[in-house]
């Protein structure tokens, strides 16, 4: 099959890829070839994450974004246009979240995470989608997480909106397979990063979510790179509307 995961002349938006998983996915798309157009609204953690890639000798560009702005959105997919000519991958990992039970979450903690997880991904690849209808060809690979399929006290929002993210992933890959479009999801389990830390940095917490994780331990972000580059590659060209759990094997009890 020769090297499926080189992705030299292809280019690849990450979103929340200033830190955690989205930073280690955008490394990886850069390892592997790719152009990579780094979206946050923090400018200054893009920043820092483009000079690592430069230093890697690929190519990048750090675009500050509110996902929950239309303009910006649309700012972003044009910037990438007139920077590299194309979107061949969309990966849509940025996320909001609140740790906060059902009956303490103010109703616009709520509406943040379905604006962010949910309303802003269909918004920016629907954006790309029609640009990858003109190249005839796109991958979008979208973050959800095992609280879309399990309950969690305190996550329940947050698990919420991944589930409609889960959804809404089967809907775009059944409208847009004939166009050339695959889109899949990739579920992280319970991974080291700033935004589970408040959990993480508790040693009695951690040692309980490691003995209920099969494999014994918390996932970092690099375990989820892998899922996400063959999800892009022509590897998985037959694959779509189809969610990779990279969990341990939380999702088996």
């Amino acid at each position: 099959m020769g090297d499926v995961l080189n992705f030299s002349g292809k280019t690849a938006v990450v979103t929340g890829a200033g830190r955690g998983i989205g930073r280690v996915i955008a490394l990886g798309l850069a390892e592997a070839g790719a152009n990579v157009v780094l979206a946050s609204r923090t400018q200054a953690e893009i920043d820092a994450v483009a000079e690592e890639i430069r230093a890697k000798g690929s190519k990048v560009l750090a675009v500050a974004t509110d996902l929950t702005v239309h303009e910006q959105l649309e700012n972003l997919v044009n910037e990438t246009i007139k920077t590299f000519g194309r979107i061949d991958i969309l990966v849509n990992n940025a996320a909001r979240s609140f740790l906060r039970s059902l009956l303490d979450l103010r109703e616009d903690g709520w509406d943040k995470c379905f604006d962010t997880n949910v309303k802003a991904v269909w918004l920016l690849s629907r954006l790309a989608a029609r640009k990858m209808i003109e190249q005839k060809y796109g991958r979008i690979i979208n973050i959800t997480t095992v609280g879309a399929d399990k309950a969690e006290a305190g996550m329940g929002a947050y698990g919420c909106s991944k589930a409609a993210l889960k959804h809404l992933t089967r809907c775009m890959a059944r409208e847009w397979a004939q166009l050339g479009i695959n889109v899949n999801a990739v579920a992280p389990g319970f991974t080291r990063t700033d935004f589970s830390k408040p959990i993480w940095s508790n040693p009695d917490l951690e040692k309980m979510i490691c003995q209920i994780i099969p494999k014994g331990k918390i996932a970092e972000p690099e375990d989820v790179v892998g899922a996400v580059l063959f999800l892009a590659s022509d590897a998985a060209g037959y694959i779509t509307g189809n969610t990779i759990y990279v969990d341990g094997g939380t999702m088996t009890s």
